[in-house]
């Protein structure tokens, strides 16, 4: 099984890795409300002169062409207890065939992510695919996760540049899989995550595009890789991304204007330079929360997303959950669970 996975993924990373690859048409949401009949999903962006649908497998959608966007026909509507999930869709936009994947939503909202993964109460390796699958058998809104570069340009999930000893940036795919396929977790590319990720919809993958130890240069070529892999899988309604390099965001917002994007790193921008650059939210430290403690009225205000992470004390947590922050991250989702569950039973 883990050999079948790899070369899944191997498969889905020879592509050669270019931004120009990617569609300069995007949606502003991919997400399938349930339960509406005839209700807009997504807008596209930029908006076109000319759109018209080339298939619709499932007989789901019509276009609005006043609107530019795809709709859910008027008497059609997602159940709640519809099993499928993943609707594919071909539209022709000013000449150019473009393919989308759009989503029952089905994800949590509880706005507990899990961090590097639901690792800790399970016993397995941080930013692993089992990890990843623990956070959505638990019910997580977001599972984080970290990605690199190897020295042969394949994305792969590690919180630091060592993994088992490896230096994950001087060291080929190949040789990382070999090396650690004895492992209970092996080292997994981005696309086997992604391959996981596809398996359900109540969980988003959260990617956080690590800082290369090569520079910058290096930085964007990962974002260009990652950006890319997600397009070409069809996962953009899946996928959220964060990172503490503010280039790295901006260069995603110019791949996709519509990605949602947070931002790592206190203190070094301002809320409104955020907004001026498009940038979706904040994904900062508790100690930003405990120095403003109108921080995230601020944000809100300003029409920005919160993040706090990492919380792991039963007291922070219920404190950030009651404040309103839209995520928390934690390495206890368990017990962030558990207090939400508890709260809800007092009301």
């Amino acid at each position: 099984m883990k050999n079948a996975i790899f070369i899944a993924g191997m498969l889905l990373s020879s592509f050669v890795i270019r931004a120009g690859d990617i569609s300069k048409y995007v949606l502003d949401n991919y997400l399938i409300p349930v339960g509406q009949s005839g209700s807009v999903v997504g807008r596209i962006y930029p908006t076109p002169s000319n759109v018209r649908l080339l298939s619709d497998t499932s007989s789901l959608f019509r276009i609005d062409l006043k609107e530019k966007s795809i709709c859910l026909k008027k008497n059609r509507a997602l159940s709640a207890g519809q099993v499928g999930y993943r609707y594919g869709i071909t539209l022709l936009i000013d000449g150019q065939q473009c393919e989308f994947e759009l989503l029952k939503d089905g994800f949590s909202k509880n706005r507990v992510v899990a961090h590097r993964g639901a690792w800790r109460q399970k016993g397995v390796l941080q930013n692993s695919v089992r990890s990843f699958q623990n956070a959505v058998e638990l019910g997580c809104q977001g599972s984080e996760m970290d990605v690199w570069l190897t020295a042969d340009n394949r994305v792969v999930l590690s919180h630091d540049p060592h993994v088992y000893g490896l230096e994950v940036e001087n060291i080929t795919s190949l040789q990382l899989f070999q090396q650690t396929i004895n492992e209970k977790d092996p080292v997994p590319s981005l696309q086997e995550l992604l391959i996981a990720a596809r398996a359900q919809n109540s969980t988003h993958p959260i990617i956080e595009i690590k800082d290369s130890q090569k520079g910058l240069e290096r930085t964007l070529q990962l974002t260009d890789s990652v950006v890319n892999i997600v397009h070409r899988m069809k996962m953009q309604g899946y996928v959220e991304y964060i990172s503490f390099n503010y280039e790295v965001l901006k260069r995603i917002r110019e791949l996709d204007p519509t990605a949602r994007t947070l931002y790592l790193w206190e203190g070094k921008k301002e809320l409104k330079d955020l907004v001026n650059d498009r940038i979706s939210g904040i994904d900062y430290s508790y100690y930003a929360y405990r120095q403003d403690k109108n921080l995230t009225q601020k944000a809100r205000e300003a029409g920005l997303l919160t993040n706090v992470w990492t919380v792991n004390n039963a007291e922070e947590l219920q404190q950030y959950y009651l404040l309103g922050v839209d995520y928390i991250t934690t390495d206890e989702p368990e017990l962030l669970l558990k207090i939400i569950d508890s709260l809800k039973e007092k009301i």
